[in-house]
């Protein structure tokens, strides 16, 4: 007999629901969030289980890593795709598990993809690395808007990134120089966590054929072409360049019936680093090479900036698919022929 479970997972809990080929709900209680007790209640039923369906939240690694390690089949539920019927008065953790369960009876559950593990900590390493940035940024820019307010000139990023010593030597006012200072100091300490962290990165990206293939694209240097290899995973789960684009946030969402707008459809589904890179790069792109330039006033001249330059992200989000899939070098006469 065929056992189907779902487990519908929390930050310190997760209800697990146990159900046969007729709907019957053979076994359901709600779990500390604690691995041997996970293994152990599953136990007895490992032999029937036919796969488990875990509901992907923020701290699913642990269980979905153990439960795999363990030897069951084990899918993760694409949360944002699961639909209930609207009509229902009443629903919990307990009809959440069992409904998970119950959509991978029918062989209708949508499923998200499991990032292996030996990469998956390189790729957060990296997105820690856009979250120092992020912050190192806000810190810039408040001692810009401090010194520009208090004093009328202007300095650049550029400047406050190196922290100089005598960038504050001719401000008098130790209140106005301590905030400043304060800024300075993080700014410090970001640029050497930062640095260490591309040190740590780049090595193990560079044994990656997808990342050597990666910076002869228009607009990629070393730090996208990390980001887009390791936030696109195997490429061969894109059955299609299309969906590699979609997946990159490069394709409209919206809804049109009998040639009327009738809305737009989930607009943040994808990945936002990969949007983010993409956008990125044909930021340089733009800059630094002609034939990527043209392609961009073309566009812009019929619509606007900011259309113009995702048009320009969709093209090369494009042939970063084929360049990944099939490991060959970028070939511009191609893209923009």
């Amino acid at each position: 007999m065929k056992l189907y479970c779902g487990i519908d997972l929390h930050s310190n809990n997760h209800y697990v629901s146990i159900i046969d080929e007729s709907d019957k709900r053979i076994k359901e209680k709600r779990l500390s969030n604690d691995l041997s007790k996970t293994l152990s209640y599953l136990e007895p039923y490992q032999g029937d289980l036919h796969g488990i369906a875990i509901e992907s939240t923020f701290n699913w690694y642990w269980l979905v890593d153990g439960l795999m390690e363990a030897g069951y089949p084990v899918s993760l539920v694409n949360t944002s795709a699961v639909k209930q019927y609207e009509g229902l008065k009443h629903t919990d953790d307990q009809y959440d598990a069992f409904w998970l369960a119950h959509l991978m009876r029918l062989g209708i559950l949508p499923t998200g993809y499991i990032y292996p593990k030996d990469k998956r900590n390189l790729r957060d390493l990296l997105r820690k690395r856009m979250q120092l940035v992020q912050f190192r940024t806000s810190n810039v820019i408040s001692a810009q808007a401090q010194f520009w307010r208090s004093t009328g000139r202007r300095l650049r990023s550029q400047d406050i990134k190196k922290t100089p010593s005598d960038l504050l030597c001719d401000i008098e006012d130790s209140n106005l120089c301590l905030a400043i200072q304060s800024n300075l100091n993080i700014i410090r300490i970001l640029n050497s966590q930062i640095e260490c962290v591309e040190r740590t990165v780049l090595p193990q990206c560079q044994q990656l054929p997808e990342y050597k293939q990666l910076k002869t694209v228009f607009g990629i240097g070393d730090i996208l072409s990390q980001t887009i290899t390791l936030e696109t995973g195997d490429i061969r789960r894109f059955p299609s360049v299309g969906n590699f684009a979609s997946y990159c946030r490069c394709v409209d969402s919206k809804k049109t019936s009998n040639g009327k707008n009738k809305g737009v459809g989930n607009k943040k589904n994808g990945n936002k680093y990969l949007a983010w890179a993409f956008m990125e790069a044909a930021h340089y792109a733009i800059r630094f090479y002609d034939q990527a330039n043209r392609f961009y006033q073309r566009k812009q001249a019929k619509r606007n900036i900011i259309v113009a330059r995702k048009a320009l992200a969709h093209k090369l989000a494009r042939a970063s698919y084929y360049v990944m899939r099939d490991n060959i070098p970028f070939k511009p006469e191609q893209l923009f022929s």
